[in-house]
């Protein structure tokens, strides 16, 4: 027990490190990601020690529940891809423009636009791929118009990791712990409805006041406007998106399992756009583009850090966490414990480890605090830049900016935000359930 342990805080505390000082390593051409190459040498380490065997491992992965860990990752990267397609159309650079465009010479305008599109969008693609797009995106307005990118950097930021919330497929964490409890995509919707949308109002407005005297500065005007060059491309890619989010939320009712539904669209997408390219006699690189944009990263994380937690739970460390917690005002517990542990050990390992923390829980209790915990690896995302894969991705991608913007810096615009939203939401969930 005691060298799961060692080894397990020795994996988290590498995690950390490696974002802060170490992001990426090169190799030969290739730049890597270093965060999980140290989370596999974690699980390898315990694979090593005879702490976990191969039998057990296999058992787990290939066990046929909804929260096998391979169609979590299936579906997520699945819809990613989606998104991602979307993004090379030229979707979202439309609507940024367009934003921009409506703003005219106020910031105030373009950050309330912003905000809005931002926060639509996460809702039916991903918080991660809409972190991703829009970033660079921003960075470029700024530059142009002479204003500060610090406040919609922001916004971007907790607007997608807040309205994420809402819908069950918004961050791979809710996917994961709502699937483990059996909680399907409309139960999760008339729960999570509520506490999205107040959280997401109240976060608009605190960042209003947070930035109200940057905010007043006037913009220069673009002077260009984007065009969706293929439309055709745009409208297969929002047929997609739609039908998959529509099958998705009545998913329970047709026996049809969600990664397998996100599975199908992506192939569709994939196969309809190369007909489509072959029938005009134009190249296939926007399919490579797309394919070569998505997350594949998340895969060898996701299962290096599910080894090490199921590791935790075979000698009953998660046991243990359970019976620290408790049972007493299961909301304020579990609420910022997800939090905290989100931005100890980032938020897709902590809900695999509080999908087992919780299961020693029963009736309204455990609702609550899976719904809590929902929140914190979400919210969590906005503490610091470990919270998510998302903020470790965003502080890659201001550093290539060359934006200042470091670690305290991150922490000291987001942590009052960061625990007024999520004590609204476990308060609203408290009340909800």
């Amino acid at each position: 027990m005691l060298l799961t342990i060692i080894i397990s805080l020795c994996t988290s505390l590498g995690i950390i490190l490696s974002v802060l000082f170490l992001p990426q390593i090169k190799v030969k051409k290739y730049t890597l990601d270093t965060y999980w190459i140290v989370a596999l040498i974690g699980a390898i380490f315990l694979i090593a020690f005879k702490l976990v065997n191969f039998e057990e491992i296999k058992s787990s992965l290939l066990a046929s529940t909804e929260v096998n860990p391979l169609k979590i990752l299936t579906l997520f990267i699945t819809l990613t891809i989606i998104s991602i397609f979307l993004d090379e159309v030229g979707f979202f650079r439309y609507l940024a423009n367009l934003a921009h465009q409506k703003a005219k010479n106020k910031q105030i305008s373009f950050f309330t636009s912003l905000y809005i599109i931002v926060s639509i969008l996460t809702i039916f693609t991903s918080n991660d791929i809409i972190i991703l797009t829009f970033t660079p995106l921003i960075c470029y307005f700024a530059k142009n118009a002479k204003v500060s990118p610090i406040p919609y950097l922001v916004s971007e930021f907790i607007a997608a990791n807040t309205w994420s919330m809402m819908l069950i497929i918004g961050n791979p964490t809710n996917i994961y712990l709502a699937t483990m409890y059996h909680i399907n995509f409309i139960s999760y919707f008339k729960v999570m409805f509520i506490p999205a949308i107040v959280a997401g109002v109240s976060s608009y407005f605190i960042l209003l006041f947070i930035f109200r005297k940057q905010l007043k500065m006037p913009i220069e005007k673009e002077d260009h406007t984007i065009h969706i060059e293929n439309k055709v491309l745009l409208v297969i890619g929002l047929i997609h998106l739609i039908s998959c989010t529509i099958l998705l939320s009545i998913s329970s009712f047709i026996n049809l399992q969600m990664w397998l539904i996100c599975l199908i669209f992506a192939i569709s997408l994939l196969i309809s756009t190369y007909i489509y390219k072959l029938i005009k006699h134009n190249d296939t690189k926007i399919i490579l583009t797309t394919l070569k944009r998505a997350p594949w990263s998340l895969i060898p994380f996701v299962l290096s850090m599910f080894i090490l937690v199921f590791t935790l739970s075979k000698y009953q460390i998660t046991t243990m966490i359970s019976d620290f917690l408790g049972t007493d005002y299961p909301t304020i517990k579990y609420g910022y414990a997800a939090l905290l542990t989100a931005n100890l050990i980032n938020n897709i390992p902590m809900s695999v480890l509080f999908s087992e923390v919780l299961s020693s829980l029963e009736g309204r209790i455990l609702l609550q605090a899976m719904y809590v915990t929902v929140a914190g690896s979400n919210i969590g995302a906005y503490l610091t830049p470990i919270g998510a894969l998302a903020g470790i991705m965003w502080m890659s991608i201001l550093k290539k900016e060359k934006i200042e913007f470091g670690f305290l810096s991150f922490i000291k615009n987001n942590f009052l935000v960061s625990i007024i939203i999520l004590t609204i939401t476990i308060t609203l969930i408290s009340i909800i359930i």
